[in-house]
């Protein structure tokens, strides 16, 4: 008998393809109903709530209700973590239309990682964290420094108030597509909430790619020397 947790019970609510999909689509951090998601997984309703029940049974996913509403989302960063994992063996995505293509490009360039930033905006905001001193890396994980604590505290972040938080407050997130680390944890998620607050980067509809604003490009260039406009599109 096998005394070790079941993961082949975990990686066959996975590999199916439906239930990847619905996965996939919930990796931004939303709550989606079960409409959407057996749209997106171009299933039927009827298909779509077997698939989300196994899903639930499975603590993969969570369910709220709001009147006769049902939705989903992942059930927690530990999740997400796996299934971001998951990517960076997964094979490339083989790229049949120039509308494929385009979307690639959006999601590699920048896009959400549940809550935090990930594609080459995410990289290369965390490489110019550690670049400048504000991050420290140590024992699998980044250290926030005096003069770090002091730039997230002028940018709008509660360094302690974050620090409270039941999750790891700052870890480094290997990036499928950059094959680098970008910042993950209550301090990733601090961020990206911080730079869609004051509007440098918006959501894409219907995707987890993320487009950074006209303001941001000024801001990111002035404040961190991040030239989005040339090195990272």
């Amino acid at each position: 008998m096998n005394a070790y947790p079941d993961f082949a019970y975990v990686a066959g609510l996975i590999g199916d393809p439906t239930r990847a999909a619905m996965l996939d689509s919930l990796l931004d951090g939303r709550a989606l109903p079960a409409s959407e998601l057996a749209y997106l997984a171009r299933v039927s309703p009827q298909t779509a709530s077997a698939h989300l029940a196994k899903l639930v049974e499975g603590k993969l996913l969570a369910v709220e209700t709001h009147g006769r509403h049902r939705y989903y989302r992942l059930a927690g960063a530990h999740v997400a973590q796996v299934l971001e994992a998951l990517t960076t063996l997964a094979p490339p995505v083989q790229v049949r239309s120039l509308r494929q293509s385009d979307r690639l490009k959006e999601v590699r360039h920048a896009r959400t990682c549940y809550d935090h930033l990930a594609g080459q905006l995410g990289v290369e905001l965390t490489r110019t964290f550690v670049t400048r001193g504000f991050l420290r890396e140590a024992d699998r994980e980044y250290r926030i420094t005096e003069v770090g604590k002091r730039w997230f505290s002028d940018f709008g972040i509660d360094v302690e108030a974050i620090r409270q938080k039941r999750r790891s407050l700052a870890r480094p997130c290997l990036d499928w597509s950059e094959r680098r680390h970008h910042l993950a944890g209550a301090l990733g998620a601090a961020l990206a909430s911080r730079l869609f607050e004051l509007g440098w980067i918006v959501r894409v509809p219907s995707s987890r790619a993320v487009r950074i604003t006209e303001k941001g490009r000024e801001h990111l260039a002035h404040q961190l020397g991040i030239e989005t406009a040339g090195r990272l599109t």
